[in-house]
C-alpha cells in the first residue's frame, strides 16, 4: 500500500525517466531521503519544509501539491482556508500552510495537550506587540 506522497514520487520518477539520485541532485536533498519518501508506506511526520521545497524542485513539481500530499500521508486532511467567506463576496487571507497543518493536527491531540497548546498560544499572542495582527 502507498501514501499519497509516494506515490506521486514514483508517478512523476516513471513519467520523466529520473532516478532518485537525479531529483535529489535539482533539489539538494539527500538521495536516501527521496528514496525514502517514495518508497515508506506511512509517513510518521510531515517531512521538514526544506526537504519538501527541495522535492519539488526536484521533481518539478508545485510545493503545495508535495505539502498537502504529505500531509494527507501522515494522516492529516487539510482544509483549503483562501475561498471567500461564506456571507461576503471579500476573499479570506491567501492560504497559509502552516496554519493549515496547526489546525487539522491539533484535532489529533489528546484533550490535555490542545489546553497546553492553547496556554502556549495565549502566551504568544499575549507578548506580540499590539499594533500587528499577527505579531510580527
Amino acid at each position: 500500500m502507498t501514501n499519497a506522497l509516494s506515490q506521486i514520487i514514483k508517478e512523476r520518477l516513471d513519467r520523466q525517466g529520473w532516478s532518485y539520485g537525479e531529483v535529489a541532485r535539482r533539489g539538494g536533498v539527500p538521495r536516501s531521503t527521496v528514496h525514502h519518501l517514495a518508497t515508506a508506506e506511512r509517513l510518521v511526520r510531515m517531512p521538514q519544509p526544506a526537504t519538501l521545497e527541495g522535492l519539488s524542485r526536484g521533481l518539478e513539481l508545485p510545493l503545495d501539491t508535495l505539502r498537502r500530499a504529505a500531509a494527507e500521508a501522515c494522516g492529516i486532511h487539510l482544509y483549503p482556508t483562501s475561498e471567500p467567506a461564506p456571507d461576503t463576496k471579500e476573499p479570506t487571507a491567501p492560504a497559509d500552510p502552516e496554519v493549515d497543518l496547526l489546525i487539522a493536527s491539533v484535532q489529533r491531540l489528546s484533550s490535555d495537550d490542545r489546553r497546553h497548546v492553547v496556554a502556549l498560544v495565549e502566551s504568544l499572542l499575549e507578548r506580540a506587540p499590539k499594533d500587528h495582527p499577527n505579531g510580527g
